[in-house]
């Protein structure tokens, strides 16, 4: 499955990057949300591209926040079967409902373990239970 991590931070897309890999799940990586658009526009939208079955997505960014980006996932018609995950340091409870109201799916708060990862990808049917790490 095709999977884009969307954050600012580098070492933070290669530690998803590497959790998911292991899985054996293609990465696309983004620096912003605004960049995962644009590779969504171009790749999918306007191409023949495999559309990301996942994304797992920051929620501070410069250019488009990660909220912003899951409106705009969910404001297309042709994207709305992505399975949206945000994994950022937003921990208040109005924040985490947000996000959910406007169409993530799960939320992980940083920092986290791999196997909080794990665990969020396979209540969302996307690995096997009892995948380790």
């Amino acid at each position: 499955m095709l999977t884009m991590v969307i954050d600012d931070s580098r070492a933070m897309r290669l530690i998803l990057k590497r959790i998911v890999a292991q899985l054996g799940f293609d990465v696309v990586e983004a620096g912003n949300g605004q960049e995962a658009m644009d590779y969504l526009k171009t790749n999918v939208l306007e191409g023949e591209g495999e559309i990301p079955g996942l994304a797992l997505v920051d929620w501070n960014m410069p250019e488009m926040n990660g909220l912003e980006f899951v409106t705009a996932v969910r404001a297309e018609p042709r994207l709305r079967g992505m399975t949206l995950m945000m994994v950022t340091t937003e921990s208040e409870q109005s924040q985490i409902v947000r996000a959910l109201a406007s169409g993530a799916h799960e939320y992980v708060i940083k920092p986290f373990t791999p196997d909080a990862i794990i665990d969020k990808l396979a209540l969302l049917g996307l690995v096997p239970n009892g995948v380790a790490a």
